[in-house]
């Protein structure tokens, strides 16, 4: 039922006044100026120091790595061309998405993305085709699972081979993983043998689950990045990343009587349930055509559904699908995490190249109770992206079990993971002193002991440890 303008303007009156502090994240910080630690209140280095923001100024790194504050360290779990697979290859490369899962005797399971696209001639490591877990043996991507355990040794094995561009994914509440291939190339393109850009599902913890992958075509073909699940009514949400035109999200309601669960997805027919594309209204009622118009935190845009023509896109993507007035685009729309009952997503990098202002990333919060969707964190140009102290180019998210966000970064220049607290105040928690390759799969522990990441290019997953502490809100 489409979103009527009296029924949206008293639900964005209400969703207005509750900014403040409804959730986990509540309302973020916008201004430029927010952007830099705020280093009088940052020196607690979390030692006592309650109402402190964040965990101080980072120290650099004399390995030259990773920089944090004082009193944490890392180490290094995963290494592309270092370390090995149970199989005796050497670990893929290109890491992205993670999720992590509780395993047995405290030990700690991530599965782990490999953004590798196109003909595995092209890399030097890709994820190698296990038997009996390839989907197309021409393709170099892929997910391996991480076992950590608590004495500090690791295991990895393959999860799926022989997918493409595997970039973000999703956790879904059964204890899944959902990863999404970033791309729309046919069977024939780039080397592929099979249609690609479609979402698979991977067992953490049953290999044998994840035999003879099947794609969800259900949740349709397109370049993938995030997907979550609403547990209360199944939806999944997904993201796209794509230009030419922009993007979408996607929402995609399961056929009457469908149960999730374990292997639930692969039973669904191509064109179960109805996949649908995003349509925003701003409080008068006027159509928005892409999120980077909105340039005041705390904008609340009513949300409609429009069916999508063409889910498997033979002959037209389905971003192409739709003409100007129909649905709300977006450039680069990337991670998502559920909490507070509903989805936060990001609208990453977009300077000159948008077609509304001009903005070095986005925060966004569906709410699906009362369809509307809050600009919740609007990060303004970092003018100096090489200087140490601004963050830009928003990209995998997690809420934090400490309050607020962590927020991984793929801008320009200098690489961070930072936080955000409520209100906005932001604060670094790592800075790459390796390279300026960009921050991805950043994943709390299920205990909220140690934070994981990864820097992409070459590829390494490291665990982050200390004194992790409640955020102020203000």
């Amino acid at each position: 039922m489409p979103l009527n303008r009296r029924e949206f303007t008293k639900q964005s009156a209400v969703a207005g006044a509750g900014l403040a502090l409804t959730g986990v994240v509540g309302a973020l910080a916008t201004a430029p100026e927010a952007l830099a630690s705020d280093e009088p209140q940052a020196h607690g280095h979390g030692h006592g120091h309650g109402h402190a923001l964040g965990y101080g100024p980072l120290v650099a790194d004399p390995d030259g790595m990773l920089a944090l504050p004082e009193g944490f360290t890392y180490r290094v779990i995963t290494h592309s061309g270092v370390t090995r697979l149970e199989s005796g290859e050497f670990t893929p490369s290109n890491h992205d998405g993670t999720a992590a899962f509780a395993g047995p005797r405290g030990a700690t399971y991530l599965v782990n993305n490999h953004e590798l696209k196109g003909p595995r001639s092209r890399w030097e490591h890709p994820v190698p085709l296990t038997e009996g877990l390839v989907y197309d043996p021409a393709a170099s991507g892929g997910c391996t699972v991480v076992e950590v355990h608590r004495d500090g040794t690791v295991a990895e094995w393959v999860g799926i081979a022989g997918t493409s561009t595997n970039c973000a994914g999703g956790r879904t509440p059964w204890g899944t993983w959902l990863t999404g291939e970033e791309t729309e190339d046919l069977a024939g393109k780039n080397g592929m043998t099979k249609d690609h850009g479609y979402v698979f599902e991977v067992d953490p913890r049953d290999a044998r689950a994840n035999r003879d992958p099947k794609p969800i075509k259900a949740f349709g073909r397109y370049a993938h990045e995030a997907v979550v699940i609403d547990p209360k009514r199944g939806h999944a949400y997904l993201t796209e990343d794509a230009s030419g035109p922009n993007g979408l999200l996607f929402r995609w309601v399961p056929p009457q009587g469908f149960e999730h669960g374990r292997g639930k997805l692969r039973t669904l027919a191509d064109d179960a349930g109805a996949l649908q594309a995003f349509k925003c209204i701003d409080s008068s009622g006027r159509f928005v055509d892409d999120l980077s118009r909105a340039t005041r935190i705390g904008t609340v845009y009513g949300v409609d559904w429009v069916d999508v023509p063409d889910r498997d896109a033979r002959t037209t993507p389905i971003r192409k699908q739709f003409t100007d007035g129909e649905v709300t685009r977006s450039r680069k729309l990337e991670g998502m995490w559920w909490a507070d009952g509903g989805a936060y997503f990001v609208s990453s990098y977009a300077r000159d190249e948008s077609p509304g202002a001009s903005h070095d990333g986005q925060v966004w919060f569906y709410d699906p109770k009362r369809r509307t969707l809050t600009l919740k964190v609007l990060l303004g140009v970092n003018t100096t992206p090489d200087e140490d102290g601004a963050f830009d180019g928003p990209d995998n998210i997690t809420v934090s079990p400490y309050g607020g966000l962590v927020i991984a970064e793929d801008g320009e220049g200098v690489q961070h993971l930072f936080g955000a607290t409520d209100s906005g105040r932001t604060y670094p928690i790592a800075r790459n002193d390796l390279n300026d390759s960009e921050f991805t799969g950043v994943v709390f522990s299920p205990d909220g002991d140690t934070l994981f990441a990864n820097i992409q290019n070459p590829g390494i997953m490291v665990a982050i440890t200390g004194p992790w502490r409640r955020q102020p809100r203000r």
